[in-house]
Order: structure tokens, then C-alpha cells, then sequence
């Protein structure tokens, strides 16, 4: 199982940017996807979740600001982030557990 997440990079404040996490070896449609998030000195943290059944659920610190989506046919899970604050900041990963993929940088500069 591979999963590669890309689609980070420097935003401002305010700003918006749009993950994506394709996976190899496993189909996203039958699974539960999660995405977390991990910054400088923290521990890695629940950000979003789709459900198999396609559910949806948030940390509330997200709550109303990300999106997370599925696209079966392409095998990708999606997360795109609106009205990012510095707080935001973080290496995010796609986690189908057990399997963890690479992470992305999403840096937010005030």
C-alpha cells in the first residue's frame, strides 16, 4: 500500500490550498480515509475523515474552513482548505490506517 500526498505549499493568511492524497494498493472507495496533521514540536493531530459509506467528520478546528472528498475513479481522497490561519501550519499526511504516506508541507504566513 502507497499512499502520496501532494498539493502543499506557502499560503497567506486567508488563503486557500488543496491537498491530495492518491493511493496504490488499496481501494479508497471501500475504506475509511483520514487526513492528519503534524507541526513543528506537536504531536500529529486528527484533522478529517471520510467514511466508506462517504460520512465526513472534522476536528473542530477545522470545522467549516476544510473539506475533505473522495473521487473513486481516480482513487483520491481530496482536503482543501479555506480561510487558512498560521495555527494551520503543519506537515499533513493521508492515513489509511495502518499505512501513513508521505506527508506535505502547508506553511501559513500571517
Amino acid at each position: 500500500v502507497q499512499l502520496q500526498a501532494s498539493g502543499g505549499g506557502l499560503v497567506q493568511a486567508g488563503g486557500s490550498l488543496s491537498l491530495s492524497c492518491k493511493a496504490s494498493g488499496i481501494r479508497f472507495s471501500i475504506n475509511d480515509v483520514d487526513w492528519y496533521r503534524q507541526a513543528p514540536g506537536k504531536q500529529r493531530d486528527f484533522v478529517a475523515r471520510i467514511s466508506s459509506g462517504g460520512r465526513t467528520n472534522y476536528a473542530d478546528s477545522v470545522k467549516g474552513r476544510f473539506t475533505i472528498s473522495r473521487d473513486n475513479a481516480e482513487n483520491t481522497v481530496y482536503l482543501q482548505m479555506n480561510s487558512l490561519q498560521p495555527e494551520d501550519t503543519a506537515v499533513y499526511y493521508c492515513v489509511k490506517p495502518p499505512h501513513w504516506g508521505r506527508g506535505t508541507q502547508v506553511t501559513v504566513s500571517s
